[in-house]
Order: C-alpha cells, then structure tokens, then sequence
C-alpha cells in the first residue's frame, strides 16, 4: 500500500489553508531562516512561472502525532484549532510566500548578513512590463512603514506610505496579490492614467500568481513516525542543512516529546527553558543544545561500554564512548530523559571550576569544546571535583588542551578518550590521559601569539590574572576590577610607539610576551613614552603615590622584569619576560618546557626566526 499521493494545489488555496490555521508546522520544525534576497528572488520566479520546487504534507490524525505551530507571522490565536495537514518540506518557501503575499503585516526577515529586518515587498509595474528580464529589477521592498531611506535614515528616498502614493508611484504591493480589486479602485481614483497599464500587468504578473500550481507530496496519515523521521531527514539534507538538534528533534517529537520546548521553552506549554537557566551563568550564555546533547551522548555510550564489558564482551562488540554525530542521533529518548537535568548541572559545576581558574568572561574562554568533556566528568564527579587531589588532576588537564591548543577543529576522538581516561586517572596517578600527555608548548609560540583568538593567548592572559596582577593604576587586583565593572583589556608593556621609533618591528612588539591585562585608564597614561618615564608619572600622580617598591610588586605580578623595564632595555626586557611566562606555563601543564634554542639567547631577534625580518 502506497503511503503517498503527488498532486498539485494552486497557490491561493495552499496561502489561504496557511493562513487560516488549516495548513500548520509540526512544532520540530525550526524557524523561518530565509533573508529579503532570497525572498525577493521566490518572488520573481513565481512572477516569471518558474519552478520553485515540491513541498511535502503530511496528513494529520494518524499514529504520529505531533505538536504544532502555525507558520510564522500567523497569530496563533486566530489559527484554526487542529491542523489538516503539516509541513515536512518546503516551510521556507511557503513562509516567505505567506508573509510576502499572504498577510498585510511587514515580512520580519534580515539582510544577507544576518541583521533583523522588517519588509514589505512591491512591483513597479512599469518596470515589470519592460520584459521578463527586467523582473529582478521591479521586485524591491521597502520598510516597515513602506519607505526606503538614505543618508543614514535621515532622507525618505521612496515613499509608500499611503495607497495614494502606491498609486501615484504605480508601485503594487505584493500583500494585494490575491486580492486586487481594492488597490485597482484606489488606482482609478487617483491614477485613472495608468489602469490600462495596470490591467496588463494584472494579466502577465498577478495572473502568474493566481494560477501558479505547486508540486505537492502529501504523506497519508497511516504513515509510520520511523518512516516520517527518515523522510523528514532525507528531504532536509539540501538548503540550509539541519543541525544534529534539529534531527534528534524531529526523532523525539514523533514520540511525543518536544524537546524545542525542553531547551527554547514555550510559554504557550508553560515549560521552562533549559538555555536560560544556562544562561544566567556568565560562562555558559553561549552554551548550544549540541553541546548538551554531546555531553550526554558522552554519558549514556560510557554506560553502554560498561553494560557491554559486564555482559562479557570483547573486541569489536564492546560499543565505544562517543561523541560523533552518528552516536548523538542515536540517543535514545529515555537516555536523554535520564541524563539532561544531571548534565545541565555539570555544566554548571563547570562554570564553577572555571571561575577557580580565573575565568569571568566568557569571550576569554579558550575553546567552547572542551566545556562538553568537562561538564560529563563533573556529572560522574559530582561535589569531588572539588577534592584537592582531583580537582588539581583536571585543572592540569583543562590548561594541557588550551596551552597545548588541542581543542581546536575536529575533537570528537579526544573528547570521547578524555572522559573515560580522566575517570580513570583519578583513580590511578599513572594513567595519565592522552591530551595531558600529549601536550606540549614551544617557547617560539610565544613570538608569534598575537591576537585574543588564539585559545594559548587567552591561556596566557588568564593564568597572569591568576597569579593575582594589579592594575597599574587603579587600586584591586585585575579580575576584582572586572567584576566591578571597569573597562580592562590586553595592552602593550613597551608602547607601540616607543617601539616604532626605535625600529623595533610589529611582529616582536605585538606579541604577548609585550603585553598585559590592565585598565583603560592606565593604559592612557602610560601613552607611547617609555617605560622609565610613564612609570614615574603613574607613580607620582596624586590619586596613586607609590613608591618604587610598591610598583615593582605590581610589575612582577604581572610576570615583569623590573630591572629591564625600568632601564628601557626592551631586548632583556623580552628575554626575561619570556622566560617568566614559560614558568607559569610550566606550572599550569605540570611539565618542562623544552627551551631548545632559546638557552644563550642575548637580544628578541634571536627568538623571532629570521622571516620576521624578511
């Protein structure tokens, strides 16, 4: 027995069983992602009778029954109770064709940079009778109060603010396509030139819309939630790919539960959201339902293994931890029952570790990816992470991936080894994981550490703030400051100017052995003099008055060589520096620094290879 039909419907009736709640989303779906190009682009090949692909319904009523949603921009409260039918494919088109053509109220897209906008889409009709090649052209949208501005929004360029004006301009709305006669009255009463005009593109243009037919696959209501779930994958895997969420979704939704709402929330169902309560910890605003669910896609493999070895498997049938793709969309339902509100706390003990470790902001963590193994191991661990012995065998382990950079790209292998061999190592002080053993730091990597993009360069950053630097001016230790509020950031030691004028070359002096976190304020002061100059004047300026001694502590806070800095000698300076950063370095991995070359260096261009000079 066949599970489907192919027909086609007319526009209008699918626009006018959209709008009246006839026609709905289930709720897995995601939202509307289409921008104004896209949506002018349906557009003009609607009007030129173009094909813009089949859609797929699905009856409703059957066994699968999911939650739903009216497409976006229907008022939920004047949508018809339960559906007929759903949408498993083609949501972007028929959106963008409901809010366009379907409804008087302005379409909410955005640019093609991702910036919020709201649109209403018009045709010059004049333009549009030039030819089908100059349809591109005559399709243009203006804004929310139907007008296009420039001069940064100070001068109106087009104004459609009023059907006398549409008329005047011969500017049709695409809101009037389904029903024109209106907008042809107003026209005879106050452009009764242009109806002839008018009438003919009501015959090229409007009638395209009117008779347009659009392949659709309606799916029977006796089709099987598995054979929903696969299809609803396969007709989704071109445009804008789904995410592992957005499938798993979908999967758990024909079984009744929405995990949209466990995440997002919904204030129709009145479920509280998982992402907000994340949220509200600093360190884990931009913590995605991936991550939550690769975490506890960590946990239930784990179990899995250990069932598996317990049952006396070996080999290949003992199924391993991981945390790829295949294995996240194969989290059973009851597992991610079981595991979501014990993860989301681990999540939470990470921010805490993290905040031990001198993180406060979450733009200063090195790798989003290494919160997901972190947050399964504080899960298992519970309040023992705390415990002096553990907790300094994962603080080693955080700081090997960052100063090792091992978390950059695809980790999914690691991810999965680092959660069975941390468990492993807190048991036994020989079993050290792959990623503590593996880590290593060059000492030239700190000639060439520039930028905050670096997860090393945060590293760096973070472990001065841990030794407990001060400010150079303002009194409190750096991370105290920003707590408060005060504006901080990485700057120069030996300024940018003081270096320039002495031909020291960018690639030396930009690089993180030259730099500190302090205020703005201080940084002002310090301006481009040398060092020996803007420490006087930041001593001796009336808010401060430190002596020598006081201001040397707060330079070796910050891992400064006093004697160099205050001699201007930026070669010793940078030398001795480097060092100092190594040892901190050191000290976060609990391994030696291989120096190599560096042992017997006497000035910075021996550290920088000779292509910075090049």
């Amino acid at each position: 027995m066949t599970t489907f039909d192919s027909t086609k419907r007319s526009l209008p009736e699918l626009l006018k069983d959209i709008t009246t709640g006839k026609i709905q989303l289930p709720d897995f779906q995601r939202g509307w992602v289409w921008d104004d190009d896209h949506v002018q682009s349906l557009l003009v090949s609607i009007a030129r009778s173009f094909p813009v692909g089949a859609v797929m319904l699905m009856e409703t009523g059957g066994e699968v029954q999911f939650q739903t949603r009216p497409v976006e921009g229907i008022d939920p409260n004047g949508a018809a109770g339960e559906p007929d039918q759903l949408i498993l494919d083609g949501q972007q088109r028929l959106t963008s064709l409901t809010q366009a053509v379907g409804l008087e109220t302005p379409v909410d897209t955005r640019t093609s940079k991702g910036k919020p906008i709201k649109r209403h889409y018009y045709f010059d009709v004049r333009m549009a009778l030039e030819g089908e090649d100059r349809l591109e052209e005559a399709v243009f949208a203006v804004d929310e109060n139907r007008q296009t501005r420039t001069n940064f929004g100070r001068d109106v360029e087009i104004d459609l603010s009023t059907r006398q004006l549409e008329c005047e301009r011969l500017c049709f709305p695409c809101d009037r396509i389904l029903d024109a006669s209106e907008w042809l009255q107003d026209l005879f009463r106050y452009n009764q030139e242009a109806m002839g005009e008018f009438l003919e593109f009501q015959k090229q243009i409007i009638s395209a819309f009117s008779s347009y037919q659009l392949p659709v696959i309606e799916l029977k209501k006796e089709t099987s939630k598995e054979a929903v779930c696969l299809v609803f994958e396969k007709v989704n895997t071109g445009g804008v790919q789904l995410s592992v969420f957005e499938l798993i979704t979908a999967s758990y939704a024909a079984e009744g539960y929405n995990l949209r709402d466990d995440w997002y929330g919904s204030d129709i169902r009145n479920v509280p959201s998982r992402q907000a309560r994340l949220a509200q910890h600093e360190l884990l605003a931009d913590v995605e339902n991936t991550d939550l669910l690769q975490a506890i896609t960590l946990l239930h493999t784990r179990e899995r293994k250990q069932e598996d070895i317990a049952a006396g498997k070996q080999g290949k049938q003992v199924r391993p931890v991981s945390a790829k793709r295949a294995s996240v969309l194969d989290l059973p339902l009851e597992a991610y029952k079981r595991w979501a509100d014990a993860v989301e706390q681990g999540f939470v003990e990470a921010a805490y570790f993290l905040k031990g470790e001198c993180f406060y902001s979450r733009r200063e963590l090195p790798y989003a990816t290494q919160l997901v193994p972190l947050a399964a191991v504080m899960t298992l661990l519970g309040n023992r992470w705390r415990e002096p012995r553990i907790h300094n065998k994962l603080s080693r382990w955080f700081w090997s991936g960052v100063l090792g950079e091992l978390y950059g790209g695809a980790v999914e292998t690691r991810i999965a080894l680092d959660l069975e061999e941390l468990m492993y190592w807190f048991e036994d002080d020989d079993a050290l994981p792959r990623t503590v053993v593996d880590a290593s730091f060059d000492p030239a990597r700190l000639d060439t550490l520039r930028t905050r993009l670096s997860a090393a360069y945060k590293g760096i950053n973070v472990l001065i703030l841990r030794e407990g630097a001060r400010d150079f001016f303002w009194k409190g230790d750096i991370q105290a400051l920003d707590q408060q509020g005060v504006e901080l950031d990485i700057h120069h030691i030996f300024p940018r100017a003081w270096c320039d004028g002495r031909e020291i070359p960018p690639r030396v002096y930009d690089s993180i052995v030259n730099k500190t976190p302090i205020s703005f304020k201080a940084n002002r002061m310090i301006g481009g003099d040398a060092p020996s100059e803007y420490l006087q004047r930041l001593q001796n300026h009336e808010q401060v008055q430190l002596g020598d001694a006081d201001m040397d502590a707060i330079l070796e806070g910050h891992r400064i060589p006093v004697e160099a800095l205050r001699a201007n000698d930026f070669d010793a300076f940078y030398q001795q520096r480097k060092r100092r950063l190594l040892e901190i370095i050191e000290k976060a991995i609990g391994k030696k620094v291989f120096m190599g070359t560096d042992e017997g260096i006497d000035t910075y261009e021996d550290a920088i290879a000779p292509e910075e000079f090049s």
